[in-house]
């Protein structure tokens, strides 16, 4: 059996956010161009653009979405708003194969550190969100409860994210089960 090697588009992202990180980490993200990184990858600024719209996206891919807003769709239309968010998340993380540690710790790391970039995280998360508040109200829950619980949920999330980052002796996985232990109530 043979393995496929990564398509050329797949080497060249990863080599773009390998030479951002190691660029962000030696002299920081605000001081870092998107020209440094391009050359730093082998390639123009014109193809670092076509990766990512923006700097900041080479940290902020997130391509769970789909999967959250799914398992919080599966969850018993009976419960409430908040317990179907919460477990929703729950669900669909522990659905999710460990990721590549040491590539999203870094880049969580970088995120945790730099206020752009946490700033940037929750305007990220906002999609994240209004798609979770979509999937409760179109499951009958009223707006405003829908949009506290899926704060409360993606607040807790994210804070497991920074929790994990700078903890090495912890998987990612136990570090959003216990975030969300802390907002989940028990039966």
């Amino acid at each position: 059996m043979t393995m496929s090697r990564p398509s050329k588009r797949a080497r060249t992202s990863d080599a773009l956010v390998q030479a951002a990180l190691d660029l962000f980490e030696q002299q920081g993200y605000e001081a870092t161009t998107v020209g440094e990184i391009a050359r730093a990858a082998g390639v123009t600024e014109m193809t670092f653009f076509r990766h990512f719209p923006a700097k900041e996206q080479v940290l902020l891919d997130d391509p769970y979405d789909p999967g959250l807003i799914a398992a919080i769709g599966a969850q018993p239309l009976d419960d409430p708003p908040f317990l179907r968010a919460a477990r929703g998340v729950r669900g669909a993380w522990r659905a999710l194969p460990e990721p590549e540690a040491p590539v999203i710790r870094r880049r969580v790391r970088l995120i945790a550190a730099t206020p752009a970039l946490r700033g940037a995280m929750w305007r990220s998360t906002g999609n994240t969100e209004a798609a979770i508040v979509g999937q409760l109200v179109d499951d009958g829950a009223p707006v405003e409860v829908a949009r506290v619980a899926a704060a409360a949920v993606l607040a807790a999330l994210v804070t497991g994210l920074y929790t994990w980052a700078e903890s090495a002796s912890t998987s990612l996985a136990d570090a959003i089960e216990r975030a969300l232990d802390v907002i989940e109530v028990r039966a």
